[in-house]
This record gives structure tokens, sequence and C-alpha cells, in this order.
């Protein structure tokens, strides 16, 4: 503009917008786009003098060198604030901000009134409750508090060459991203609050969120979108209305029905209830029926909640939480009471049906036995039960063993359409039918690409049976220690790396309850056609629901595998999982046993000797002599380094696999760990030490056959098998 200011106008030339900044004119300010992304007014003749920053008005994105802050003398907020949809970058409903009160932590607000989440106090390194900022963290924080702003500042750690970003997302959560270059695309680092379901209203009045299912949110029965416009463009705070509205007041006097109540099981209940003294399930209904403005109650032990007109929060529990009665018309519901008569009338013609259905399946039945399979689908999503004399056949009565551990044995079997299973017959399993379909049903909703798919299950008296995808390629250790198979190159040990990776970390921070494996090592990673490795047996440990830290579990695994802390008595954590991993890192990298000895090594444990090389720096001497050097040696770093750090003595020093993955692949840089006293004993008394971690190729998981290995790997480029979260 004229006055040196950038201006924003409408399509009548009316100004709506502008920068308002102090300036010497237009003929003197240029305007700067800065590599990173700081949009700058300044004096064209003296580039110091900045006059306006766009980095100072941040919007939903925060980048290196802005501030998020307050400003003490005009009370001015610097925050973050979401997108209104993702179509329109007007304000939304969530920001970010620094605590008004003065302390050193961040507040996430909805409609910048409600906190539902904070940051933790800033400890000087790290907020207290964001633990991914690790002592490897990618960026330099700086707290500044004065007598005039109070406010945090970032930058990129030295020798960082990668873009990264923080984000107010529509979602209701605060998110770094960082920008990969080979796959051209945004990842996601870390997000907070880490259950989507823990954003306040994220689903809007009369929505539920549910965070097994995608989306997150839907609409009660009885209900819809109350925009569905915004809904498809995710913005789902505006929630939904009825569909019918409410008999209430009309009531049997008009129609002769009355509103009715839909149970919804298993739900965290919604904010904001009335309590009532009831002394009954019943008058509690009633006193509900009996207001025009209750929507829903809830009765537990004698105490009657009640919730008058629109109500938020509600969330779909797996087991646990309270009962919810939704009130709906009596339409909404089939078999109301108006309809009594035709209930019946229909009761009986359907038992009529039933029971003529009854006979001819008797007379039938036995036509139908030798096709019993064509009637089992497997629907996405869901398990099967299957019969116990079904996976007899389909295993020609397990006659073909392909492994076993200490969950049981493991045996081939072919579905009547030609599909391949892998059927593993339970040891050991001592807990009810209905305890063990619960468990089972909860492993069954746990699917990712770098685990292995659990397609069903048997349940008959006292066997226990789980039936999973078969791995033509069977495990990692026939892979890497049979001297009957082709050597593997790197590349595809670094993917196979990276894959196991990311199946625990799915298993330990993404999934509803976080899964301590308790016995990962090479027998139990398994392989497809295309060498993507997949975790086998997750699940067969106890899972550890997210409101504990700690649980204490019968002792698992193979010995050379397990982290101090089994032998030792103490509580079992994920980071058990986290040293097991780093035990298989090393033997991914040598291709051969950690207590097999190597040729011109004094010790006869190879991660001592490891811990040695790569204090060293010679991680290259670390390689599986049989590929000749042949490895990308900023990878190889890179996996011994993280090795190391999973198997500290010490658990709150191994990293967590999320962490992990991020290491792998590239985005967080990682020093050279100190070697742990554990593996130096290890290497000064390699005489007095028996190693445990010699296990047969008979506790696979699943068993290969070599010339599936052979033909493989001989037509196998280099081209990559990793695939994504």
């Amino acid at each position: 503009s004229g006055d040196g200011n950038l201006v924003l106008l409408d399509a009548s030339k009316t100004q709506i917008w502008s920068t308002n900044a102090t300036s010497t004119g237009a003929n003197s300010t240029v305007a700067e786009l800065l590599d990173g992304g700081d949009l700058v007014l300044r004096d064209g003749s003296n580039s110091s003098r900045v006059f306006w920053r766009s980095i100072d008005h941040p919007t939903d994105t925060w980048l290196p060198g802005g501030k998020v802050g307050l400003n003490k003398v005009t009370r001015q907020n610097q925050r973050l604030t979401s997108w209104r949809n993702s179509e329109d970058p007007a304000p939304g409903i969530f920001s970010l901000e620094i605590d008004p009160n003065g302390t050193s932590q961040y507040l996430i607000l909805w409609n910048s009134t409600k906190v539902f989440w904070t940051s933790g106090i800033w400890n000087g390194q790290i907020f207290a409750d964001v633990p991914e900022m690790t002592r490897n963290y990618v960026y330099d924080f700086e707290y500044v508090s004065n007598g005039e702003e109070n406010y945090f500042t970032y930058s990129m750690k030295p020798g960082t060459t990668f873009v990264s970003r923080f984000v107010m997302d529509l979602s209701g959560q605060i998110k770094q991203l960082t920008w990969v270059d080979n796959s051209q695309e945004w990842i996601l680092f870390w997000s907070q609050p880490r259950a989507q379901c823990g954003v306040y209203r994220l689903c809007g009045p009369f929505g539920i969120c549910n965070e097994l299912s995608l989306p997150y949110c839907s609409c009660l029965r009885g209900f819809s979108e109350a925009d569905p416009g915004n809904w498809r463009l995710g913005d789902l705070t505006g929630g939904c209305t009825r569909s019918t509205p409410l008999l209430c007041a009309r009531n049997t006097s008009v129609t002769g029905e009355q509103d009715r109540f839909f149970q919804m099981p298993n739900v965290k209940l919604p904010d904001h209830n009335q309590s009532l003294s009831s002394a009954s399930a019943g008058a509690c209904e009633a006193s509900c029926l009996g207001n025009c403005s209750c929507s829903a109650y809830a009765y537990d032990g004698g105490r009657c909640s009640v919730w008058h007109g629109e109500f938020t929060n509600l969330q779909q529990l797996g087991d646990g939480g309270g009962t919810l009665f939704l009130r709906l018309a009596a339409s909404e519901l089939p078999y109301s009471k108006s309809s009594k008569g035709k209930a019946i009338g229909a009761a009986m013609g359907a038992a009529v049906v039933v029971l003529g259905a009854l006979v001819l399946g008797w007379l039938l039945v036995w036509r139908r036995r030798r096709q019993r399979f064509r009637s089992l689908r497997v629907v996405e999503g869901t398990l099967v039960a299957f019969r116990y004399g079904d996976l007899r056949r389909v295993t020609r009565n397990f006659s073909e063993k392909l492994g076993g551990g200490g969950f049981g044995s493991v045996f081939k079997g072919t579905m009547p359409d030609s599909t391949e299973v892998a059927v593993k017959i339970l040891e050991g399993i001592t807990q009810g039918e209905k305890q063990f379909r619960t468990e089972v049903s909860t492993i069954g909703t746990v699917q990712h690409v770098n685990l292995v798919r659990l397609r069903g299950f048997c349940s008959e008296g006292t066997r226990r049976l789980l039936v999973y995808d078969y791995m033509p390629m069977g495990s990692l250790d026939a892979v890497l220690f049979q001297s009957s198979s082709p050597v593997v190159d790197w590349k595809t040990r670094y993917q196979i790396v990276v894959g196991i990776a990311r199946g625990l970390a799915y298993l330990h921070e993404k999934c509803r309850d976080c899964i301590i494996h308790c016995d990962i090592k090479p027998e139990n990673i398994l392989l497809d056609t295309s060498f993507v490795p997949k975790v086998a047996d997750f699940g067969l440990a106890k899972l550890v629901g997210r409101d504990f830290s700690r649980v204490l579990t019968t002792m698992r695994g193979t010995r050379g595998y397990l982290a101090p802390e089994w032998i030792s008595g103490v509580p079992i954590t994920p980071k058990a999982d986290v040293y097991s991993f780093g035990m298989v890192l090393f033997e991914i990298t040598s291709g051969r046993r950690n207590s097999e000895p190597w040729e011109g090594v004094k010790t006869g444990f190879f991660p001592s000797w490891a811990a040695s090389r790569l204090k060293e720096g010679d991680a290259l001497s670390l390689l599986d002599q049989r590929l000749s050097g042949d490895a990308d040696v900023e990878e190889l770093d890179r996996v011994c380094r993280v090795a190391l750090w999973c198997v500290q003595d010490d658990e709150n020093c191994r990293p967590a696999m999320g962490q992990v993955v991020q290491i792998l692949e590239g985005v967080v840089d990682v020093n050279v760990p100190p070697v742990p006293r554990s593996l130096q004993l290890l290497g000064e008394h390699t005489e007095n030490v028996v190693f445990f971690s010699n296990v047969s190729l008979h506790t696979s998981s699943q068993g290969p056959t070599s010339s599936n290995i052979s033909s493989s790997f001989q037509n196998k480029s280099t081209t990559s098998t990793s695939s994504r979260d």
C-alpha cells in the first residue's frame, strides 16, 4: 500500500486487513520471504530494520524463531489457533497458548474457555507431560520471562537438515510434523493429547468418540450430523441433532406412544450430570421420562444421574465404564409399547417360522457337514470361531509342524479356498472360555502391516487354538542363521529393522491397551514373500492397561534376550521389549547369534565387543562378514547406536519404541551411548558366563522352507519393502 504496509482488499477494493506496521513509506519498504518461512517487511536501505514479521502473528502453525506467549503490558496473547475446517483457515475452536497465570506451561483450550490439556511445567529441558522431548530432541527450546513478556521460542539444533513444524490441528491436538523428502510428505512425530478422545467436545453434542474406529466420531442412534458439510471437512464439533423429535408433552394422550430409552453399555459417561435420589432403576427412568428436557439417565448402585438438554464428551470403551440410557422417540426403537399387539402377533409368526427352519435344518444337517467351511466367512475386522474338527482337517490332523515355543506348537493348514494358514495349539492356558474369548477379541482388533494377523480361534472344552496368516518365508532366525540360506543384503536387513520397530511401537503406543510382547527374538519375527517383517505371538502375554504404568507378569522369553529386570524380579514395562529388540539388532547386524564366537574376537558375547568397537567409531567392523562391507555406513552406525541404547541396564535410559522409529527413519539424531556395566562385565568374564540365546529352529512361530528363501532372494532386487504405520 501507499504507507508501506501489506493489505488485503475485498472485491470492491475495501481494505479488510493490514499489517499496520510503522514504516518510512512504500518506496523504502520491501517484503521478503525467508528460508525459515517468515515473511518480513523491512527497510530496503537497511536490512536490519524490520517493521513486521509474519512469525510474530501465528495462525495454526508455529515455526522456528516464532514466539508463543503473553505480552504482560498489552495482555495480547500470541496463540496458535486451529483452522475452522480443512478448507477454511478462519479461526477454529481449539487453541494453544501459554498459561496466562504466569506458569511456564502450555494449555490447549476449547473455545478459549475450557482447558483440557496442559504440557506440564517447563524444567529447562522438557515439558513435564511431553516425554517425547528427550535429550536427542531436534529443537532447542527457550523460555523467556521478564517484566514485559512471557513466551517460549525455539530453534532447530545445529546440523539439523530437515524441516519440522508445530501445528494446532483442527482435531484439537497440538502436533509436531516433520517433512520427509523421500516420501514427499509430512509425518507425525508426536501429538498431544495422545488419546484423540481426550479432546474436549471433539464430537460435539450427541456425538460419541471411539478410539478404535475411524473416523473417531459418530452420531448416537436416532441422531444425524448437524452439518454434514463440516463433518466431511474434519470439523466435528457441531455435533449431531435428533432425527425424530421427542414426543414428550404430547405423550400417550394423542398417539398412545411415549418416549423410550436406548441402552448404551461400556461408555464413559458425559459431563455435567445432575444427581437424583432414586430407590431403583425404574424410578430413575421415570424421573427422566417425567421431565421433557431430560435427554438420558444412568443408574448405578442406587445413584441416579440424569442429563438435561445437550450433552457432550461421551466415549465408547471396549469394556468397563457405565451404561447410559439415551432417550429417543418411540419410532426410533423397535417393538414400542403402543405396538404391543402387533409385536405379539409378529413374535408368534416368527416362532412358527423359526420352528419350521429348525425342522428343515435338522433334515439337512447331514448334507451340510462337509460344507461347513463354506459357511464361515472372514469379515473385515472380525474373527472366525473355528470348530476343532475343521482345524484338524485343514492341518491334516496337525501333520506339518512349523515350529513351537513357550505358548504352544504351530502347524500349517490349507483352507478350502486354498488359503494357507498357521494354526497354533496353545498350551498352559487356564482361563475359562469367556475370558479367553475376551482376550482373543482384543488381539483381533490389533492390526498393523508389521504384525501377524489373527484370522480366528477355536475354543472347545479345554482346547484353545489360534489361526494366523501363514508367512511363507518363515522366521527371521532361519533367514539369518541357517547356513543353507542365501545371505541377506544390508538394505533388506535395514528394512526389516525398521518394520520390527514400527510393529512394536504400535503395540506399545497406538493400541487402546499397551501390549507388552515379553518374548521378542528372531524366532518370533516372521517374513512374508516380500521380506516385510511381522511380529508374531503378540498379546499372548498379559495386557497392560494404560491406567497402570507397571505390572508384574510371569517371566517369559528366551534368556539371551531378557532384560535385567526379568532376572531381578522388578515390575516389567514396555522397556523390557526394547531391551530384547536391541539384542535382536545386534544379531541382524552380525548375521549370527550373540553368543556365537567371532574369529579374532576375545569375548564370546558379541554385544560386549560391539559396544567397545562402537565407542571407537568402528561400526563397520560389526557388519556380517559375508556382506564384505557392502552396507550404508550411516544406517549401520545408526542401527548399532540404537541397539546399544536399547540394552542399557537402566530401563529409564532406553528409548521408547516410538522414538526408535523416529531415529531409524532419520528424523531424530542419536548420540553414541555409554557402555552398559553388564556388557563390560560380560566382556571381561566371558569364561564364567553360560549363554542361553542359542535356540533351535523348532522354537520359531512358523518355520520356513529353504527353497522359498533361496528363490525369493535370487529374484529379489533392492526395492524397498518397508511400510509406514
